[in-house]
Formats: structure tokens, C-alpha cells, sequence
């Protein structure tokens, strides 16, 4: 059997991304082998293709993506729970360099594969696990984020961003989004943030100060990363947390601890993995984040849709930071 997949050659640009066909076997012991319906797009994909990711291409040709959602076909020798005919989406907690979900079909861990719930399609159940495990994961399974506690969100109308938003609200905190222009402040404010800050032209830590009593936030869940760091610092409550999770910018980040005045905080760096390669953190986040889905509080987010084979067009997209939430690739068949 073979299946059309997303191949790349070299690194570089969007434009070394190729359709091409490939051989799709049977999935292996403790694998499944999924029918792939929709695929969320994340920045690590973008990352892995340029040579930046946190563990380089092996090998070429190689594949690209691990967010997906379809239905199962096939399963492995010791495989339990999962039967042909389920609707699932993939947990994103694998390496590219073992598995790509950018294709028709694909071969993945089925120990990473969750029902999808009902009434949850295949392009919302694309949309869900890295940005929900993420914000979850870095604000309450390592930064322990409690009710009545604040949190401030750059990068704010990301797909994170989003749901960090809404497992602010589900925790009983109060989030703030810091976007760089007006243009995304509405739908942040329907969304669920308590304030949006306008970075471009607002004092971020002063308008921080002043909605929390001058008492600062708890937590900074910086995507940014790069110089802002500074002034991000200041605004956070005395022995409360920054927490670095992505690098935006592009910019070398200094370490805001230094300097007279500062507030007591603490400065880590956090990712997905942290949570999703942890079986008990996974275990807990998968019902978290399914408790929120079945209520109602989570929502994903879908900013556009792109065919499969206009991947090369998604990912300028995805490239050009013009979206709000999620960007969803679907596959016909």
C-alpha cells in the first residue's frame, strides 16, 4: 500500500516541502496505523524543517508532523483498546524522526492515540493536544498554578495562548493577554482574557501592576522569549514564576534576575514533552483536558483550513503569525 506523504530533501523554506508517494505498511507491535483526516500545524514543524529544533533531522528524505486526527485502521501485536473504525487523535509526543502524521495515512505510537470524544471532529480533534497539554502542562503540572493566581499570556492569540487562556478560567485565575497590536483585542477579550494589553503601545509591567494591586502575576507564560524578557520580569509578583516556552522573537534572551529592584522570581524554561513523555502528567492532562472539552470550557480554536497539498501555502501562513488559534491542513480521500 502506498499513501501520499509530506517529504523534505534539505532544510530550508516552505518550498522544500514535496507531495510525493510513499509505502505505508502494517503497523508493528505496540503501533497503529491511522487514516489521517485533518493535522494541526505547530511552530516545531516549521523549527525541524529550518534545522532549529531542539534534536535535528537524522536522515533525509524525512517526514514532518505529529498532531493529527482520523480513524484507525490497523493495529499492532499488543495493542489493546483501540479497534478499526475509532475516531482518535494523536497525542504529539513522538519525534518526527520516527513518525510523521503530514500524509494520507501513518504509522504511529498507540500509546499516543486518544478517543476522540463525541461530537469532536476531525478538524477540532487536530487542534486540541499540543496547545491544551501545553498550556496545562507548563502553568499547572510544573508552575502549580492555583485559583485566585494571574497569568500573563504573550504570543496571547496563538493556538497556546488560547488555551491558556482557557485553563486560566478552569483553574478559577485570571489571565491577561499581551498581544503586540489592537488588531487581535476583541477576540481575545471574547475568548475569556480578564485585560488585554496592547504591547506596542502600553507599559506591559505597569498595566500588569495595576490590575493585580500592584502585587504583580504569578506567572508569565512567555513565548517571545528575546530582550522583552526584561520588562516581562517586571512584571511579575514577588517569588512568582517566568516561564520561557517558545522563542519567537528570534532574539538571544538574557536573564532577567540580575538587577537591582527586581522582584524575587523564578525563571525556567518549560516544554510539551516535559508533560507528554511523563506517562503520569500525560495521564492526568488527557483528563483534564477532556473534562473541559465534554463541558464545554475548551474550545479549539481554528483560524483556517488548508488542503494537503496546498502545504506549502499553510505554512507561509503559518510562517506569517497573522493567524488566531489553530492551523488545520485536511486530507480528502
Amino acid at each position: 500500500m502506498t499513501t501520499k506523504a509530506v517529504l523534505f530533501r534539505e532544510l530550508g523554506g516552505p518550498d522544500v516541502m514535496r507531495l510525493e508517494d510513499v509505502p505505508v505498511g502494517e503497523p508493528g507491535p505496540g503501533e497503529a496505523r491511522i487514516r489521517v483526516d485533518a493535522i494541526g500545524l505547530n511552530r516545531a514543524e516549521v523549527l525541524f524543517r529550518t534545522g532549529q529544533y531542539i534534536e535535528p533531522v537524522r536522515r533525509f528524505p524525512a517526514r514532518l508532523g505529529t498532531e493529527a486526527a482520523g480513524v484507525v485502521e490497523a493495529v499492532g501485536d499488543g495493542v489493546t483498546g483501540l479497534r478499526p473504525g475509532d475516531p482518535v487523535s494523536t497525542i504529539p509526543a513522538f519525534s518526527q524522526n520516527d513518525y510523521g502524521v503530514y500524509a494520507e495515512r501513518a504509522i504511529v505510537p498507540a500509546s499516543l492515540l486518544v478517543p476522540r470524544p463525541e461530537g469532536l471532529g476531525a478538524v477540532e480533534g487536530a487542534a486540541v493536544w499540543m496547545p491544551y497539554i501545553t498550556a496545562y502542562g507548563g502553568l499547572v503540572e510544573v508552575g502549580g498554578m492555583r485559583p485566585g493566581d494571574t497569568v500573563v499570556l504573550n504570543a496571547a492569540s496563538s493556538s497556546v495562548g488560547l488555551a491558556a487562556i482557557h485553563v486560566a478560567e478552569r483553574i478559577g485565575a485570571t489571565p491577561i493577554a499581551v498581544t503586540r497590536t489592537a488588531a487581535k483585542k476583541e477576540a481575545l477579550l471574547k475568548e475569556g482574557a480578564a485585560e488585554v494589553i496592547v504591547s506596542e503601545s502600553e507599559d506591559v509591567a505597569g498595566r500588569v501592576l495595576a490590575a493585580t494591586g500592584g502585587r504583580g502575576a504569578e506567572y508569565v507564560f512567555d513565548a517571545v522569549a528575546g530582550p522583552g524578557v526584561t520588562d516581562l520580569a517586571r512584571a511579575v509578583a514577588d517569588d512568582g514564576t517566568l516561564m520561557l516556552y517558545g522563542a519567537l522573537s528570534g532574539q538571544a534572551t538574557p536573564y532577567p534576575g540580575f538587577e537591582l529592584g527586581m522582584p524575587a522570581l523564578n525563571v525556567r524554561t518549560y516544554t510539551m514533552l516535559e508533560t507528554a513523555r511523563r506517562p503520569e502528567r500525560l495521564r492526568r492532562a488527557v483528563a483534564f483536558v477532556l473534562s473541559g472539552l465534554r463541558s464545554g470550557a475548551f474550545r479549539p480554536v481554528v483560524d483556517r483550513t488548508f488542503d494537503l497539498g496546498d502545504i506549502v501555502d499553510a505554512h507561509r501562513y503559518l510562517e506569517s503569525n497573522a493567524q488566531t488559534g489553530k492551523i488545520v491542513t485536511t486530507v480528502a480521500h
